[in-house]
């Protein structure tokens, strides 16, 4: 792909499903779906086991079940994908700054100009494949090609385990046969439209003029055009910073376990201080967030004088605020989160006097990061003791 733009998208194959039968190996090659089991519950995800029965994500669970009886449900851990999607952006960023994430499970990477360290392109996204499913255990798709609009139908060709390649002057013969429902931005009712003025392939765009397209089908129609002609000028733009970072999760059924509550409080504050790392941030504020039975919700907030990313610190300030809440106002609990706040941009300043406890912790933290990014998120975990109660 020389003498171009390379842009990769991946995407994790089947995530949520995939990480349940990568946890649970006795549901390896069976047909799984992860979603509640309620009357109204729908499919969150569905293996590639489960879609040969017809099931698909926001399916209702019901009609899913129907088709696949044999089907086995899970519900949804979203703290336990955020864990891995996580691991699996630290993996993209390690190829190149300028990451786009789109979804827990699917980003654009920008290689262009990464030849010099990692080789040809084309060479790379076979690496990421690799690095990938060596980090987190799951496998990916990559498409490869000089704009986002083409990587992403590449993407999406041959999964699962797919690596598609598109080259410069291949894009008008890849893109010509497929079908007009794949173009971005024509959903069933425009599809339809296109089809009227017998635009059915990319080939069927690619043939007339703009101009022509322009007067059957207006600005959608001249957008369509450009897109089926390869051309996409869109750059990879990576995450802007947030306002604050954080994680939640609710209990299936409400819990004054105050053991456990730490335990998750504990991962919450892992993870979320991981995330601030990763992007090169900083926190001033650490808030714990409780949700009653009743809905009713009451945050706790500690705020340091300077901004931090060191884990210990924001983990030290989330429990006692927790358990100065569970001293005196203890009741069962339907939710528990944590989130950091009051970022900026993280600076290394050299102290007058630094504290060596804290500068040993910094060391610490980036040591880990890099081990989880290596050979996953639970490679390295913080001492368990650290969680039970020091009475």
């Amino acid at each position: 792909m020389q003498h171009s733009r390379a842009i990769a998208h991946i995407d994790l194959d089947a995530f949520y499903a995939s990480v349940e039968q990568m946890d649970d190996p006795s549901c390896a090659g069976l047909p799984v779906l992860v979603g509640g089991e309620g009357a109204r519950s729908v499919v969150s995800a569905a293996s590639y086991e489960a879609r040969a029965f017809g099931c698909r994500s926001a399916m209702p669970m019901g009609e899913a079940r129907r088709r696949c009886p044999s089907a086995i449900i899970r519900p949804v851990r979203m703290r336990r994908y955020q864990e891995l999607s996580d691991v699996f952006m630290d993996v993209l960023q390690s190829f190149s700054p300028l990451v786009e994430s789109l979804s827990l499970d699917e980003a654009f990477v920008d290689l262009s100009g990464t030849q010099r360290l990692f080789g040809a392109p084309a060479e790379t996204v076979v690496r990421i494949v690799a690095r990938v499913h060596e980090a987190t255990g799951l496998n990916c798709s990559i498409g490869l090609a000089p704009s986002k609009f083409v990587a992403k139908i590449a993407s999406d060709l041959r999964k699962p385990c797919g690596v598609v390649i598109v080259e410069s002057d291949a894009l008008m013969q890849f893109l010509a046969p497929l079908d007009i429902s794949r173009m971005w931005g024509v959903g069933p009712v425009a599809e339809e439209r296109f089809r009227r003025q017998g635009y059915a392939t990319f080939a069927d765009l690619q043939r007339v003029s703009e101009a022509k397209v322009f007067g059957d089908l207006g600005d959608a129609g001249r957008h369509a055009w450009q897109l089926a002609q390869g051309i996409d000028a869109r750059d990879v733009v990576p995450e802007r910073a947030p306002k604050s970072i954080g994680q939640e999760e609710t209990f299936e059924k409400d819990t004054l376990d105050i053991d456990r509550l730490r335990q998750v409080l504990l991962g919450q504050t892992e993870t979320v201080a991981r995330r601030l790392r990763r992007q090169g941030l900083a926190a001033r504020t650490v808030t714990v967030k409780l949700r009653f039975s009743d809905f009713q919700t009451v945050t706790r907030r500690a705020t340091f004088s300077v901004a931090t990313n060191i884990g210990l610190k924001f983990w030290s300030s989330a429990r006692e605020l927790f358990d100065q809440w569970a001293s005196k106002e203890a009741q069962p609990l339907r939710l528990i989160g944590v989130s950091l706040g009051g970022l900026e941009a993280q600076t290394h300043i050299a102290e007058l006097f630094p504290d060596p406890v804290m500068d040993r912790q910094r060391r610490l933290d980036g040591a880990a990061d890099a081990i989880r990014a290596k050979f996953g998120v639970e490679a390295v975990n913080r001492a368990a003791a650290i969680v039970r109660s020091e009475e």
